[in-house]
């Protein structure tokens, strides 16, 4: 299987399966001398880790870390950093009724299409359990940019959205969803528990912003940094659309509106009167903050009876056992500030490299 890296300058490669002994992240490119330990690490991965509310996933994850390699005396050495976390709760037996037919919404078909065989145990690679590894890898990259503080957080659930006005930053961390607005939050308790008692899942709108990322990063065209933090962003499991600022609304803007018009700074630099653009300008950051939101469809593994056909092409019935999130977005939310930091460290590298300085 090709393609497990993402990367320029700074490259990350994950490994391992679901239900394999681990999982775990190769962080190649990151410059030496920067401070790196496993407590830097963890909480990020505390932040992603199953079983933490009733409202995700009860897999039973520790999800610690060890740092394998890349790092001496408490400092990068400039040679790549292999990450290593264990998998110790699998249960392959809630997924061999599986094993010959193809879950609906799942990569279960393709796998098989495009390889002849596939890892049926929790889904092997197309697992969400990969992006823990991204998660880690993404301590790193933080490290790489300690000038940019990245925040993301649940907007949207089950179709209900948050209150723009009652947006609370101290709410995030103080529910289990992430979300700004605490009356929401109330009400997205009631949407989940109703969701998982009739066997379904729900959707969810996440949006990640990134703060204090100069004006000057990405290229013009083929390394254009809202191209390259789309396609981060939909490489996550579950995610089926991306907007950077104001996204799909801006083209329901007359040309004034969206121009972002510009006066001059007390810095002398310009002072952005909106951010319809996310902070990108021509593939370029402008200096604003970066805003992307990616919307995660509802989980796939249902307990209901789906119909679909199996490996020999015989129409079946199917329904899903095991653990699984009643919405994916959730614990997407860690997930998305990691790809941006990785996105955003690698950008800053390559414009090291072409001009010299790191901002």
């Amino acid at each position: 299987m090709s393609l497990n890296s993402f990367g320029r300058m700074l490259r990350f490669t994950t490994w391992g399966e679901s239900h394999g002994p681990a999982i775990g992240a190769v962080v190649d490119g990151c410059p030496p001398g920067l401070p790196l330990g496993e407590a830097d690490i963890q909480p990020w991965l505390d932040r992603r880790r199953p079983g933490t509310s009733r409202f995700t996933t009860q897999r039973r994850e520790p999800d610690t870390v060890r740092i394998l390699s890349g790092v001496f005396e408490g400092l990068t050495t400039g040679s790549p950093v292999s990450l290593m976390i264990e998998n110790v709760d699998q249960r392959s037996k809630d997924y061999s009724n599986i094993a010959g037919a193809y879950r609906p919404g799942h990569a279960d078909y393709t796998y098989d299409a495009k390889y002849g065989r596939r890892d049926w145990r929790g889904g092997g690679r197309s697992s969400a359990r990969e992006t823990a590894s991204r998660v880690a890898a993404g301590a790193v990259a933080r490290k790489v940019i300690p000038e940019v503080a990245i925040r993301a957080y649940l907007v949207e659930l089950g179709g209900d959205s948050i209150d723009r006005a009652a947006f609370d930053d101290a709410a995030i961390d103080a529910n289990p969803f992430f979300c700004p607005d605490p009356t929401a939050a109330a009400r997205w308790e009631a949407l989940v528990d109703g969701a998982r008692k009739d066997g379904s899942s729900l959707g969810a709108v996440v949006e990640c912003v990134a703060t204090g990322v100069p004006a000057g990063w990405g290229a013009p065209l083929y390394a254009k940094l809202d191209a390259e933090l789309a396609a981060a962003m939909m490489s996550i499991n579950a995610v089926k659309g991306v907007e950077i600022g104001g996204g799909f609304a801006a083209a329901r803007l007359r040309g004034e509106e969206n121009a972002d018009e510009m006066r001059r700074g007390e810095d002398g630099r310009p002072a952005f009167l909106s951010n319809h653009a996310g902070g990108i300008l021509g593939g370029i950051s402008s200096g604003q903050p970066v805003v992307v939101r990616i919307a995660f469809k509802p989980t796939s593994s249902l307990p209901m009876p789906l119909r679909t056909i199996d490996a020999a092409g015989e129409e079946t019935e199917i329904s899903t056992r095991g653990r699984h999130d009643p919405c994916v977005g959730i614990r997407g939310v860690p997930v998305a500030e990691a790809m941006m930091a990785l996105v955003l460290a690698d950008q800053k590298l390559l414009h090291r490299a072409q001009c010299g300085t790191g901002s």
